[in-house]
């Protein structure tokens, strides 16, 4: 397909050759300068002679997303290479299934339901950080801390009973290696056929193989008890469709329980590191946090009916999340052929909706770099067109799970700010690692103290 768009900013196939080994290795300050150089929609080449479009304009984003969604489908790299690895669930599905699923599953994070949840969650908060108190005079990489606080919370909402902690710890390291190789297949796939040959593909295949069979044996022993648990998987095997009467076959109840986990860890587990990092560098907007605490809280552990007076803990997270948005980029498929602004979208054009390029945009965010919780006051959310800022998604697509995430990251900060004054380590690079979702590369070294 060759573009017709003349005045339409095109970068010129050699650069793109030219650029590839940055791009392998950190396709995110390339892309930044194209975006300075080009502005905030272009065309360029994305392997073999296609052309795809990347925008960080918030009328094309959500005309993409959300007013003609209907028009556009995630590409394979969302779907057939994911669901390779984790199954045919909500994140890797599309059209009629999708939307099928969709239905099924969204009752079981209706707002009753989350609240429900907190009481798992804040024992699991409680019980980890006293663990950590007792490495309280060594520095904590905080990305290794969240990561594995957040998969005991995914796990514990998910399997509230019935999961031992050698097979968390499998589920964990699977998904872990098996998200990196997949990005070694996104960046590289000209280096697919040595995958297969290697062996490292099948290899991987096998690592999902082995998380499978222990959730499918999580979900038998379920099975068998009749005692309710107001968890996530008594949530998935309540859930029936509408048109049949029946629940979810054994592959959907695994394939959407492999989904759960990995959407409901490495997303939550790297806003939380970011989130600490910014705070260790800006003290007063921690005092600012444990003020809200102070006169909400009173020292106790929040309920679910306690987040929603914690207006300044929200603001954090979301300029957390502005800054360094876990879910940095997604994409779409034209199905037929579109026009955004006069912009022509011809059939089977790849659309890269780049979000985190969206959320550092000078023409809509003043001083883009700098971390200021005060942006989303509630005059200033008014005038803030929807997608310039949308971390989890947007449209029908917005991603489930958000106002669990919400909540947990709540909770968290909630448990840590009042107890802890933390300090970055000196002399780190902290690096932002675009891999699936955007990671600190070398972790972030934190020391941390009890108040």
């Amino acid at each position: 397909m060759t573009s017709t768009n003349n005045k339409f900013p095109q970068i010129p196939r050699s650069k793109t050759i030219l650029n590839v080994l940055k791009f392998v290795k950190n396709p995110i300050p390339i892309l930044m300068e194209n975006v300075e150089e080009y502005g905030d929609t272009f065309f360029f080449h994305m392997g073999g002679v296609r052309y795809s479009v990347l925008s960080t304009n918030p009328d094309f984003n959500q005309h993409v997303l959300q007013k003609n969604n209907k028009n556009y489908i995630k590409s394979f790299l969302q779907t057939d290479l994911l669901a390779r690895y984790v199954g045919d669930g909500l994140l890797t599905s599309n059209g009629d299934y999708w939307l099928r699923q969709r239905r099924l599953i969204q009752p079981g994070f209706h707002r009753k339901k989350i609240a429900n949840l907190t009481e798992i969650i804040n024992p699991v908060i409680d019980d980890y950080f006293k663990i950590l108190d007792l490495k309280k005079d060594e520095p904590i990489d905080i990305c290794d801390v969240m990561m594995e606080l957040t998969f005991t919370i995914i796990a514990k909402s998910m399997f509230s009973t019935g999961v031992n902690e050698k097979d968390v710890n499998t589920l964990g390291e699977n998904i872990s290696a098996v998200q990196k190789f997949l990005v070694k297949q996104i960046r590289q796939p000209y280096l697919n056929w040595w995958f297969g040959l290697s062996g490292q593909e099948k290899k991987h295949v096998a690592l999902t193989g082995i998380s499978s069979k222990i959730i499918l044996d999580i979900i038998n022993e379920r099975k068998q008890t009749k005692a309710p648990h107001d968890d996530l998987l008594d949530m998935l095997l309540a859930s029936k469709y509408s048109d049949t009467g029946e629940g979810m076959t054994e592959k959907q109840l695994i394939d959407e329980s492999v989904i759960l986990f990995v959407a409901g860890h490495e997303t939550t587990a790297n806003a939380m590191a970011w989130i600490s990092y910014l705070l260790s560098q800006n003290p007063q907007v921690v005092e600012k946090l444990r003020q809200e605490y102070r006169e909400n809280l009173e020292g106790e552990m929040p309920s679910f009916e306690d987040l929603k007076n914690l207006t300044y803990t929200k603001k954090v997270i979301n300029e957390g999340m502005r800054l360094y948005p876990p879910a940095w980029i997604t994409d779409r498929v034209a199905l037929e052929d579109d026009e955004v602004n006069g912009i022509k979208i011809p059939k089977g054009t790849m659309i890269m909706n780049f979000i985190y390029g969206a959320h550092r945009d000078p023409k809509y965010w003043t001083e883009p770099n700098k971390f200021m919780p005060e942006r989303f006051d509630e005059e200033n959310m008014k005038q803030m067109h929807n997608f310039n800022y949308f971390p989890f998604g947007g449209g029908p697509r917005l991603c489930i799970g958000n106002n669990f995430a919400m909540m947990e990251m709540q909770l968290i900060l909630a448990y840590m700010i009042p107890r802890y004054d933390f300090s970055l380590v000196p002399n780190q690079e902290i690096i932002a690692q675009p891999l699936v979702t955007l990671r600190p590369k070398n972790g972030i070294l934190l020391n941390l103290n009890q108040l």
